[in-house]
Parts: C-alpha cells; structure tokens; sequence
C-alpha cells in the first residue's frame, strides 16, 4: 500500500510543479510583451525583450537543476508604431522530478510553450 501512496503523492507534487512552471513561462512572455511595447526612448530590441523573459524565467521558474534554458521567439513588432501587435512565445523544455523524466522517456520531451500578443503604445 505504501509504494501506492508514494506514487500518488509524488504525482501530485509533480503535476503541481508542471502547472506552476506553465504559469511562470505564461507570465515570463507577458512580462517580455509589455517591456517591448511600453512607450519609450529609444524603442526597445528584440534581445531588450529577450533579455526580460529570461531574467524572469531564471528568477522563477522551477527547474530542479537541470539546465533547460527556455527559447524565446519575437517574429515581429518590436519597435513598431502605435497599435502593431508585437507576440512574444516562450517554449520551456520540463524536465521535472523523477516522474516527468519517466513520462518524457515514453512521450518524448515535455515541451510547455506560451505566447503573449500585446499592441504596442
């Protein structure tokens, strides 16, 4: 009985870091959104806007070790006039505990990805 219950706690707390990872990768692309579309002088890069999510990942984001850096894509609208829609997507590798390592070896890697579309100001 108690391997079960080992099982299922583990998977709870598991399942918990995966949700809190999403929402942090969530939360690091609009961050980086918000800094490329704030109104400022000089207009902000593509690496201004990568640099933020970044930073915000590398503060936040639970990673249990493991050097899964997450990629940061900016296709368009940084820098643009009042109203262009700038998207910020932010794709995080989960490596996990002990559980999200034996799921990834039968699903392949567990990639969370997370888009933020804000209009620049």
């Amino acid at each position: 009985m108690l391997p079960l219950l080992l099982l299922v706690i583990f998977s709870i707390v598991e399942f918990g870091v995966a949700l809190y990872d999403k929402a942090m990768i969530t939360n690091a692309s609009r961050e980086g959104a918000r800094a490329g579309v704030v109104l400022r002088n000089p207009k902000p890069s593509k690496q201004d806007v990568t640099n933020v999510v970044l930073a915000y990942c590398q503060n936040y984001l639970i990673t249990f070790g493991a050097s899964n850096t997450p990629t940061v894509s900016v296709p368009s609208g940084v820098g643009g006039t009042f109203g262009t829609p700038l998207t910020v997507t932010v794709s995080y590798q989960y490596a996990g505990l002990g559980l999200g390592a034996m799921l990834s070896a039968f699903t392949g890697p567990i990639v969370m990805t997370a888009t933020t579309i804000m209009n620049n100001e």
